[in-house]
């Protein structure tokens, strides 16, 4: 399974993540999230990172313009979109990018089912609240293009392998504070995941 972890703030989590095998790292660009990071402060980081890692920007409630400019600053190489943005956004954004579909029921899970996207559970705010989605929904439904996000640490991380997900997202489950990530959890959450 590939995995992200979510919410990067500092360079020392970012390379903890990398030696750890993480697949890709999030940055935060939603001003109202504990884990937010500015653009410029992301570029620091992401340009001393090795190649072969997806740069992650994630992005909430704002246009193709920010996105691109947001994106292009930083050096991210994968917009994520964590809102129901109308399709001219998609249409405008530069960078490759995947939706968040963040599910309050069953039919939710298969929404955007013919491409790669992130399924989350819904919640007021966006992210990193810990919650789960609901595993029965994603009984007898093909997985394979499905990474899931939301309430997973290196102790449940197991119990979804069954299902076949692409991957897995993690930003609350693997921390110390709010953007600061443990070490060992990064560690423990991505040998579990790639078990």
């Amino acid at each position: 399974m590939r995995t992200k972890i979510c919410g990067i703030t500092s360079y020392e989590d970012a390379m903890d993540a990398i030696k750890a095998g993480a697949d890709a790292l999030g940055f935060v660009f939603y001003e109202k999230s504990p884990r937010y990071i500015s653009p410029s402060d992301a570029k620091k980081i992401i340009k001393k990172l090795p190649p072969f890692i997806e740069k992650v920007a994630l992005f909430v409630n704002t246009d193709a313009q920010i996105i691109n400019s947001y994106s292009q600053e930083s050096g991210a190489t994968l917009a994520q979109i964590h809102f129901d943005a109308p399709l001219e956004v998609y249409e405008h954004i530069f960078i490759p990018h995947i939706k968040v579909v963040r599910a309050k029921t069953k039919e939710d899970v298969v929404k955007y089912s013919d491409e790669y996207r992130i399924v989350d559970a819904y919640c007021e705010a966006y992210g990193g609240e810990g919650k789960r989605v609901n595993l029965e929904w994603f009984k007898n439904i093909d997985c394979s293009k499905i990474i899931l996000a939301g309430g997973l640490d290196s102790n449940n991380i197991t119990s979804i392998k069954e299902y076949g997900f692409f991957g897995v997202d993690v930003s609350s489950g693997v921390e110390i504070s709010h953007g600061k990530k443990d070490k060992i959890k990064v560690k423990e959450f991505i040998k579990n995941a790639k078990l």
